[in-house]
């Protein structure tokens, strides 16, 4: 990772198309020729885990299934799966927004017709293909596809206010549930089949492109998620399987009373114990969806703010060790052949001198993002691209920042003068002129979020940390053409030699 490169941040959900939600299909290819004709090598999303309450991608059902909201109607239309008036008979769902409460329900009864059709058809090529599937996946498949079953038998509700017997993983009572509901587990497999056939197919012909897709792989996982109910005894919780403590981050930039997260910590000494298997099979298999992986909140690996569980918001937290040099040690033996590991490690917020030792250590780049650089109009903020040395990756802003537009029109003036010193004429155009300044300087990759290259304001924000709610929704609309805006991104990249 230490060629000058350059991409674009834009989740799968935010692709264009009828279908209310982005997906694996035909735009997503488009997606990819735009990129290359672009001159760019780098696409990052976000994760692509089955997402559940709140429908945030950083809250999932399990960190190694695919989120089957992303198989694409139309690739099914073209397998025998679905008719042409099944897709046809789309809702007419919003351009720019997503409509989780309508698409899903939609897409799921899709996926249980192009199931059912998979099984009345004997001669369907998928007949050879499936069961090879589930054989290679079973070290995680068989649990995820029951825990989606007993959760849909438990009318949604967490499984640690499940009936004890499930809550517990009863053999005896879980072995009568799959052969009860033995239909409904298939089906939800044959769902992981399609998610993992389809991106397997985008991320080949991404590769044929040049393209390198950067995948997000968050520290944590969801309390209410397969990864804790199988694995308790990883994870610091009462015996009713409720978490004793909580993650988060104490107060910052993105809010004065921190951020609960509420997902579970680690008990690490078990991970020690197990030589760290649990994260060197998830490592593992993100390294078959990616090419690199941006590690969130790698500060995290050094310690973790813990919370009581009971209090309602991060301020009475307190951080606590991880053991992150053990930790990549133990994946740089079994994953890396020798080379470095190719991770991104997301170093913002709270960074100690052990956590930069850490990034240095297994020479993972770091980031730097210029929404940061100009709040306290010093010249040597680490965010201002005359401090930089090569081995980042600088980004005009991420999924959880405004957008460059929405940013810079809330600055105050002093703010918007000290960066007119540095960006001449940046009022005209912030957007452009962010990108530029990310462009051309010494960090071996430049990453901005699609949505500043369309210098949309904050209608089109991704993400605000600690909202509940709103987040996740953002599309590009359909209306736009935004191959317009090939000539000029291949002009930067040319210009600043990251083509």
């Amino acid at each position: 990772m230490h060629s000058r490169r350059a991409g674009i941040l834009l989740h799968v959900t935010s692709l264009p198309g009828k279908f209310g939600i982005g997906d694996l299909g035909s735009e997503a290819y488009r997606w990819i020729d735009f990129l290359q004709q672009s001159g760019c090598t780098l696409w990052q999303v976000l994760p692509l885990n089955p997402t559940g309450y709140g429908d945030s991608p950083y809250q999932c059902f399990s960190s190694f299934a695919g989120n089957p909201y992303l198989i694409s109607p139309e690739i099914l239309y073209q397998e025998a799966l679905l008719t042409k008036e099944e897709i046809e008979a789309t809702p007419e769902f919003p351009s720019q927004r997503i409509d989780y409460g309508g698409v899903i329900p939609w897409k799921l009864t899709l996926l249980e017709k192009a199931y059912q059709r998979f099984n009345a058809n004997a001669s369907h090529p998928f007949h050879s293909e499936f069961p090879a599937f589930c054989d290679q996946e079973n070290e995680w498949l068989d649990d995820f596809a029951l825990f989606m079953a007993l959760k849909k038998a438990h009318g949604g509700i967490a499984w640690m206010d499940w009936q004890a017997p499930y809550r517990q993983r009863n053999q005896n009572e879980c072995a009568s549930f799959k052969n009860q509901y033995q239909s409904e587990i298939q089906a939800i497999k044959f769902q992981q089949f399609l998610f993992f056939r389809q991106w397997r197919s985008l991320h080949q012909y991404a590769q044929s492109k040049g393209i390198s897709i950067i995948g997000d792989l968050p520290i944590l996982v969801a309390q209410d998620s397969c990864d804790v109910w199988v694995n308790p005894q990883l994870f610091k919780l009462y015996p009713n399987g409720y978490p004793r403590l909580v993650a988060g981050v104490p107060p910052d930039y993105f809010s004065p009373t921190g951020q609960r997260w509420g997902n579970p910590l680690y008990e690490w000494h078990e991970h020690r114990r197990s030589g760290f298997n649990w994260w060197i099979t998830r490592i593992r298999q993100q390294f078959s969806f990616f090419d690199i992986i941006r590690l969130d909140h790698f500060r995290g690996f050094i310690g973790l703010w813990e919370i009581p569980a009971s209090e309602p918001t991060a301020e009475k937290g307190h951080w606590v060790k991880s053991p992150g040099f053990e930790l990549f040690q133990n994946l740089k033996k079994h994953l890396s052949n020798h080379q470095p590991l190719p991770i991104i490690a997301e170093d913002l917020g709270v960074i100690t001198e052990q956590v930069e030792n850490l990034r240095k250590r297994y020479n993972f780049p770091g980031m730097k993002v210029l929404q940061f650089a100009f709040d306290d109009q010093d010249p040597k903020n680490p965010f201002l691209p005359h401090n930089f040395t090569p081995n980042y990756v600088v980004y005009t802003g991420t999924h959880d920042n405004e957008t460059t537009v929405g940013w810079f029109s809330q600055l105050n003036q002093a703010v918007k003068d000290f960066i007119e010193k540095y960006l001449p004429n940046v009022h005209s155009d912030p957007a452009w002129q962010l990108i530029r300044y990310a462009w051309s300087s010494v960090a071996n990759f430049a990453i901005a979020p699609m949505q500043d290259f369309l210098r949309l304001g904050n209608e089109a924000r991704m993400n605000y940390p600690g909202q509940f709610g709103n987040n996740w929704t953002w599309r590009l609309d359909s209306s736009i053409s935004y191959d317009d805006l090939i000539p000029a991104i291949k002009s930067l990249n040319d210009l600043y030699n990251r083509g």
